[in-house]
């Protein structure tokens, strides 16, 4: 199928500050598209061009293979990292206010049960937990009942239960068709939830594919980990990669099972032995470093 959204040589300066420098992707319709990357990556800034909310410095944006049209903004839902909701509103009225403002929106029941307002339909605004926020902000961005959705870092400050619950939704959107894409830290989110994902760093897409894609790329395969009161003898001559890490040693392999086989041939004891598969965040370290960004 052709791609719901084309980027094409993106580019934005401030200044003297170039925050996108040339970044392309596409996103085939249905799938959860994931931009990952450190602080000041450039993803924000990438997602408010392509949301048509900040101008670019240079490159073009495709909706549907054409140019954003003013059904644009009619047909995307947006979830932003950080919203305002005014206070003295009650979450039903905030939810009927952002209704009126599209001609083809969602049932209000309906959308209250998906995202699990129900219960909390008479609260005030600023008597919401982080949660019952999050879920509602995400009923506001499909209130106009959107084929692609926008989600910069959805579950931000959210416990693990409230997490999963969102989770739980963005699946159920998928599967309905829905195009989603989204920015996120948390590693396990995005190998949970994306199909496709795109790394940036400095302002410019690093590496692309599925997760699954990534991790063999430049997950840096598996690897047993054995306690640091190991004897080191018996591992002479092993035809693995072994290596100190601090009090560990850890013995880097493709083949775990054939590894463990030739530990139990050499009589190690293997008491303590814990076995790290290469995940998402392994690539995203391997790819970005693992210096602090402010």
């Amino acid at each position: 199928m052709p791609p719901i959204l084309e980027v094409r040589h993106l580019k934005k300066r401030y200044s003297s500050v170039e925050a996108v420098r040339d970044v392309s992707f596409s996103v085939s319709p249905g799938i959860c598209f994931g931009l990952l990357g450190p602080n000041g990556a450039g993803k924000t800034t990438t997602l408010e061009i392509i949301e048509d909310i900040t101008p670019a410095s240079g490159g073009e944006v495709l909706y549907r293979g054409r140019a954003r049209g003013r059904n644009f903004r009619e047909e995307i839902g947006i979830q932003f990292q950080h919203t305002s909701l005014l206070n003295f509103l009650s979450v039903r009225e905030t939810l009927e206010t952002f209704a009126s403002l599209f001609s083809k929106p969602a049932d209000i029941d309906d959308i209250s049960r998906r995202c699990d307002l129900v219960t909390i339909a008479n609260q005030r605004n600023d008597r919401l937990s982080g949660g019952q926020g999050q879920r509602l902000t995400l009923a506001l961005a499909l209130i106009n009942q959107p084929s692609l959705v926008f989600l910069d870092e959805p579950s931000t400050g959210l416990d693990p239960q409230s997490r999963r619950n969102l989770w739980s939704i963005l699946r159920e959107l998928k599967e309905e068709g829905r195009t989603l894409i989204l920015t996120t830290h948390s590693m396990e989110e995005a190998e949970y939830l994306c199909d496709d994902i795109a790394i940036m760093d400095r302002g410019t897409i690093i590496a692309s594919g599925s997760p699954r894609e990534l991790i063999e790329r430049h997950g840096g395969g598996s690897a047993i980990i054995l306690p640091g009161h190991t004897p080191q003898g018996p591992l002479q001559g092993l035809n693995y990669s072994v290596r100190k890490n601090g009090a560990d040693i850890v013995i880097h392999t493709d083949h775990v099972h054939q590894g463990l086989k030739e530990l139990i041939d050499r009589h190690i004891a293997l008491p303590g032995m814990s076995i790290h598969t290469a995940n998402l965040e392994d690539v995203f370290l391997h790819l970005t470093g693992r210096e602090l960004r402010e």
